[in-house]
């Protein structure tokens, strides 16, 4: 199935009163390369196009637009709220445009882009301690709540409570994705942080169409698809879930939001942080489709729906929610994925065995069949090889060890002067230079101590067992 873009919705064609208007209405895109092989089609929601850079931002004048109206924020007041960082931008944004001061209270695990992106914006940031229950006085949304009370003419934005949040969805991402998809959406997959996006989105898609379905995907570590699990069963709630820490910023809690519906979701899935970050790299070298985490885990789950599915008349939609500019520190980090043993080793070949050890190594040290045993005695001391290739132009037809010559030559000094043909043993296994140094391990033994590396067909270097021990050592 492949979705026309509806003509009667064009951006940019007049100016903006102002940045807010440029919010929503963010594009469609069909991922390609991702989901090759698979017969499901797969669009991404690219809400990272949005001003502020996420989802975030369709929530942010809302919420200070409800307060207004409410009487509870009054010019040149503050507002407040516990974030992991996209609806604090959000907030900023808007607040800039109305005249507010922010104050952000924020988990330590958020990346410090995020920290000095809302600093930009004129934000007071405070850093609160992750690895606290939620109700504890330190938590960033207890910090956030303690701050709102203790300030004058302040609000708590509340997101987790605040009903402006699913509203906003419910009024403009539900809306955008039916017109989008010409009402074609078969399944809706994303993640619940505060709970808004999957609330808002799926109350609107099926009050238009009851059969689509609702996917939510979990960090490994929150509790939500936990809660999900038991109110299906039916059966005793039994004591909260504990959650255990995670590194995807934004989804996931260790409490039940108000903001989400749990009745509206189909079904969850949980998925850790190496599958999360693994796929939000690919979407972006992949697909041109800079983004953080939190897509990553949603799209390895919409993934796994579509290729499920194998439907061709489906489509599934998933969700995108920000810029992967939030996360170079981390993520994107290559030192920071490999401390945290979230990067998935190197397939390290016996070519990069060869190039790191340097120009001033020889690749390749061998001797011919016509030369003799002292000969090649003399060419294993000057090089300190225990063993030679016996090479008939690029053709290796046999091979000498240290240990074999040395042995007969003691036993008979007129040995030394035999010719290597004569003496020589089996040649070296051959193996490509693109295979991994981990695959061919099993070929060195002690019958048969190194192996020769072709390149083309053409022998290019020899590995040893200890070349191969060592390389491993080093990484």
């Amino acid at each position: 199935m492949t979705i026309v873009a509806t003509p009667e919705v064009v951006r940019n064609k007049r100016p903006y009163g102002s940045v807010l208007e440029t919010i929503g209405w963010t594009p469609l895109i069909r991922l390609s390369r991702v989901v090759r092989g698979c017969r499901t089609p797969v669009y991404g929601k690219a809400d990272f196009f949005n001003p502020g850079g996420s989802v975030k931002d369709r929530i942010g004048l809302p919420i200070i637009e409800a307060a207004e109206r409410s009487g509870a924020l009054k010019p040149g007041g503050t507002i407040v709220e516990g974030t992991s960082g996209n609806t604090g931008v959000a907030l900023a944004i808007a607040a800039v445009m109305r005249g507010y001061r922010c104050v952000f209270t924020m988990p330590d695990k958020m990346s410090q882009e995020k920290v000095r992106l809302l600093k930009a914006f004129g934000a007071e940031v405070i850093i609160t301690p992750t690895a606290v229950p939620p109700d504890h006085p330190d938590s960033y949304v207890m910090m956030a709540k303690r701050i709102a009370e203790a300030t004058p003419n302040a609000i708590l934005a509340n997101q987790f409570y605040n009903q402006a949040n699913p509203d906003a969805h419910y009024a403009t991402t539900g809306p955008e994705l039916w017109e989008q998809t010409d009402g074609r959406i078969t399944h809706f997959v994303a993640a619940a942080g505060t709970g808004g996006t999957i609330t808002g989105v799926a109350r609107y898609l099926k009050e238009r169409n009851p059969d689509v379905k609702i996917i939510a995907g979990d960090p490994q570590g929150s509790i939500l698809a936990e809660l999900f699990r038991r109110r299906n069963s039916g059966g005793d709630a039994g004591e909260k879930p504990v959650g255990t820490p995670y590194k995807v910023e934004g989804i996931g809690q260790d409490k039940l939001p108000g903001t989400l519906d749990l009745s509206l979701v189909d079904e969850f899935h949980t998925v850790s942080d190496r599958d999360s970050f693994a796929m939000a790299r690919r979407l972006t070298r992949e697909e041109g489709l800079f983004v953080g985490g939190s897509s990553g885990l949603i799209t390895h789950v919409a993934l796994r729906l579509a290729r499920q599915l194998d439907d061709p008349r489906a489509c599934v939609v998933t969700f995108l929610c920000d810029t992967g500019e939030r996360y170079l520190s981390k993520l994107y980090n290559d030192e920071w994925m490999r401390e945290n043993q979230l990067l998935e080793p190197d397939r390290a070949t016996l070519g990069h065995l060869l190039a790191q050890r340097g120009a001033d190594v020889p690749q390749l040290v061998s001797t011919a069949p016509g030369a003799l045993v002292r000969q090649a005695l003399g060419l294993m001391k000057l090089h300190d090889v225990s063993q030679l290739p016996v090479m008939e132009g690029d053709r290796c037809v046999g091979s000498v060890t240290e240990y074999h010559l040395t042995t007969r030559g003691l036993e008979s000094s007129r040995f030394l002067d035999a010719t290597v043909g004569e003496v020589m043993d089996e040649a070296f296994p051959t193996v490509d230079a693109g295979q991994a140094v981990d695959a061919v391990t099993k070929l060195l033994s002690k019958a048969s101590p190194a192996l020769l590396v072709t390149d083309r067909g053409r022998v290019t270097g020899i590995v040893t067992r200890s070349d191969v021990l060592q390389f491993l050592m080093t990484r």
